[in-house]
């Protein structure tokens, strides 16, 4: 399996055009036959193209230097050299593409086959037959070709996924992933065992999918890079929900999720306006069962689980901080059992859907 990479520094060379022709007419009885040398062909382009199938730049890892193919020269008889072929660099869906000296955005591939022109070809050079004037009917001289663009880019790849899953290192978010779709993440008991993001697709009974990020865990200073921070947040901005995933057997689930909203907030404050939902993971740990566990059947009315915690007296003190408007949005789960996976799932469904519709608007 290719390495996961999504920053990397490329540079791109144009196709040179080819040079014009310097030809006169050489034919049996044309002694002195005009001018008649070909333009050179251009130089072809550099393009990227978001190919679906791509989930990382380990492409761009190792190779960093990418050139187009020069035009060819005229010829005589005003024959036109060749055009250069173009050079297509295929990138992920959701690449943005920086010039590297300026850091200005060239374009940002967010759609499947998008393309974008990153260094177009030089024009190919004029031959000898356009400089013919009554009074320089053999002009010896033609064109250069004109020289290809070339830059150094900066790729930087933000995955696109509906949800976001959001937590402190060993939340249960890999776990939770393995248990909803058929990604396989490493799984271990201990901090940033997820070291790279995962994808995983989201199948409900009805046919709707949706994709889940699983992306390595936020502690505090993450917004200045401490942990593995922006290696994390960059990608949680085009998700369209956010999921807190906070561990039942943690000391204070409201201090931990104030952390996770403070480093959100400092790395950009736009995150905060996502929808959002909550799930305390790990109820096995505390003995708690929801009622439903094998919900299937949406409830259109249900807003959250909030209400069965009444009774349990473990789990009403570790929410006990929280917001009634929190504790709205709360979902009590195990990835390990399965337990209030379901509800959660169509939960999100609809969270998704409410965006959707909010961003068509």
């Amino acid at each position: 399996m290719a390495r996961f990479v999504d920053r990397v520094k490329i540079y791109v060379k144009a196709g040179d055009g080819g040079a014009g022709c310097i030809s006169f007419r050489r034919e049996k009885y044309v002694p002195r036959g005009g001018p008649d040398g070909g333009d050179g062909g251009d130089g072809g382009d550099v393009l990227l193209l978001a190919d679906p199938q791509l989930l990382t730049l380990y492409d761009f890892y190792h190779q960093v230097h990418f050139r187009a193919e020069n035009g060819r020269p005229g010829q005589g008889k005003k024959m036109k050299g060749r055009d250069g072929e173009d050079l297509i660099l295929r990138v992920p869906v959701g690449t943005v593409v920086m010039d590297a000296e300026t850091g200005e955005v060239l374009g940002d591939l967010t759609e499947p086959y998008q393309t974008l022109v990153v260094a177009r070809g030089g024009k190919g050079g004029r031959g000898n037959a356009h400089f013919a004037t009554p009074t320089r009917q053999a002009p010896r001289f033609a064109e250069p070709g004109k020289p290809g663009e070339e830059r150094w880019l900066i790729l930087e790849l933000k995955l696109i996924a509906d949800v976001g899953l959001v937590g402190l290192p060993n939340a249960g978010k890999s776990t939770l992933l393995s248990r909803i779709s058929a990604a396989r993440p490493k799984i271990a008991d201990y901090p940033f065992t997820t070291l790279e993001p995962n994808l995983g697709v989201v199948k409900l009974p009805e046919g709707e999918t949706f994709v889940v990020a699983d992306l390595p865990g936020l502690i505090e200073g993450a917004h200045k890079g401490v942990g593995l921070g922006h290696e994390f947040l960059r990608h949680i901005e085009r998700t369209r929900v956010l999921l807190f995933v906070l561990s039942v057997d943690r000391e204070d689930l409201y201090a931990d999720y104030q952390t996770l909203r403070k480093e959100l907030e400092l790395y950009n404050p736009a995150l905060l306006q996502k929808d959002y939902l909550i799930a305390i993971n790990k109820i096995d740990l505390l003995g708690y069962v929801p009622s439903s566990p094998n919900f299937v059947t949406p409830n259109p009315n249900h807003v959250s689980q909030s209400h069965e915690v009444r009774g349990h007296p473990a789990l009403e003190e570790k929410i006990a901080k929280f917001p009634d408007e929190e504790k709205s949005r709360m979902y009590f789960i195990s990835a390990v059992t399965g337990a209030g996976i379901e509800q959660l799932l169509y939960a999100l469904w609809n969270k998704i859907k409410e965006s959707t519709q909010r961003n068509a608007q």
